[in-house]
């Protein structure tokens, strides 16, 4: 029997991460995005999970199998990655048909159905589907043998049972193959959690059972050693990334060179090492710092939120900016005497009364004072306000002067002096050249400014994955 439930319940990632229509009756549209438009646009618009294989943030960091793979694919082509968060299979589907992106890269499973719906690349790897079940209570005192015996075994014994599977998942198909093969009925209830969500509810004893690729479920099970996932309930399956069915023929050709050489490299036997196998993975998983759980990405989260509320800036585009100052080590001290988590001078902190050496609080706000004063300066200057945030962190990192000359640059030359990409960050690189440094309007001299646009942009791009913290 086969049953679809509705949960009134604010599903933490793709609820608010997929803002399409979910049913599968909604109007797709035909769309031509491959090889060659993503080439002309720079840019290659990936929807993946956000989990502890696919993609998450660790320490600060992105990262994840996925992840890795997609960032290497995006720097063969030498096009810009841009990563769409969505937990839901079926909405993955609709942006991919709809081209709000260009590939799912979540590990789908191969099988007839979705061939029917969409190209898939090489296989990037197999895995089988397992049974994920608890540990009958006081398994810690019992023998191996009788816990044996308290637990399925043999699929078929799934009959009456209830299990629960991620919506649009693969792991609906395989049970109901599984009804099929063997006469028996088992209550399938199809839920808006992926399979890692619904391992934790069977470790905390809300469910009985679900299903779990077996790659991910090893990593579970190191987890939380109160679940079995020794139980196959299918052969050996290709797990590939998927293509819109019309017009990817380029896109899928170049995938499938990469992926078939690239999986013959060290490069991918360290991701697959790195991230299911081992007690890394686990370690990670169960970090304080393990952003998919904590909402966390380091031990100076609350300051930086503080601090940042007093500007009316997101605190994970702070944070992104520390990353990038300081990694989030309060101890480092430049060259030039720039010291902790956001690179203060002593004689800024001096300037708003505080020793920046003193202690992290002092640090962070007296470089939110800065930013303060930073965007008061360029608040007339640059009236858009997600366009003047460019402008300041430009100024955090290089000095306003430097900045300003450029906006002069942009201005004398018939550019845009309100707007950043290829106006005022065009000039700005200009600045090394000695025909504008020495021209009259440039008052700060030269300035490798190509350093300042990649410190810019660096920031703007992890301030995209930080965004992805709930």
């Amino acid at each position: 029997m086969r049953k679809k439930i509705t949960l009134l319940l604010l599903v933490l990632i793709s609820v608010a991460s997929c803002n399409i229509d979910s049913s599968k009756d909604a109007v797709v549209h035909k769309v031509s995005h491959d090889l060659e438009q993503i080439m002309a646009s720079g840019k290659i618009r990936a929807v993946t999970n956000i989990n502890q294989t696919g993609y998450f943030i660790y320490k600060g960091e992105p990262m994840g199998f996925h992840f890795e793979l997609l960032k290497n694919f995006s720097e063969r082509l030498d096009v810009e990655l841009e990563i769409v968060v969505c937990n839901d299979i079926d909405e993955a589907y609709l942006m991919l048909v709809n081209g709000d992106v260009d590939l799912i890269a979540t590990g789908l499973t191969v099988n007839a159905e979705r061939k029917e719906q969409m190209k898939f690349t090489t296989p990037i790897m197999q895995t089988r589907q397992v049974l994920i079940q608890r540990k009958p209570a006081g398994w810690s005192r019992m023998t191996a043998d009788n816990i044996e015996k308290k637990l399925i075994r043999n699929p078929v014994d799934l009959a009456g049972k209830t299990v629960y599977v991620q919506k649009g998942s693969s792991y609906a198909r395989r049970l109901i193959n599984l009804e099929s093969e063997t006469g028996e009925d088992i209550e399938i209830v199809e839920v808006p959690f992926d399979a890692e969500d619904l391992t934790r509810q069977v470790s905390r004893g809300e469910i009985d059972f679900t299903i779990c690729d077996e790659n991910i479920a090893s990593i579970m099970r190191s987890l939380y050693d109160n679940i079995d996932v020794a139980t196959p309930v299918s052969f050996a399956q290709n797990l590939a990334w998927g293509l819109r069915k019309e017009g990817s023929e380029n896109l899928l050709n170049e995938l499938n060179d990469w992926i078939t050489g690239y999986k013959t490299t060290r490069g991918f036997s360290y991701l697959e090492a790195k991230y299911f196998t081992g007690p890394r993975p686990a370690r990670i998983a169960s970090s304080e710092y393990f952003s998919l759980e904590t909402g966390k990405v380091s031990p100076y989260d609350e300051i930086i939120r503080h601090y940042s509320d007093t500007i009316g800036w997101d605190w994970r585009l702070v944070a992104a900016l520390i990353y990038e100052e300081s990694r989030f080590d309060p101890s480092v001290e430049s060259s030039r005497g720039a010291y902790g988590l956001m690179q203060v001078m002593p004689s800024t902190g001096e300037h708003f009364g505080l020793d920046v050496t003193h202690s992290v609080d002092n640090n962070v706000q007296a470089g939110i004072r800065y930013i303060k004063w930073l965007n008061l300066l360029f608040v007339e200057k640059v009236p858009d306000p997600q366009e003047r945030i460019k402008f300041v962190l430009a100024s955090y990192n290089a000095g306003q002067g430097h900045i300003l000359d450029a906006m002069k640059l942009a201005e004398k030359n018939g550019l845009d002096p309100e707007i950043w990409d290829d106006n005022v960050s065009f000039y700005l690189e200009r600045k090394s050249d000695p025909a504008f440094y020495y021209d009259p309007v440039v008052k700060h001299g030269s300035l490798k400014g190509d350093a300042v646009n990649r410190y810019v942009d660096d920031i703007l791009r992890r301030y995209e994955h930080y965004k992805n913290i709930k």
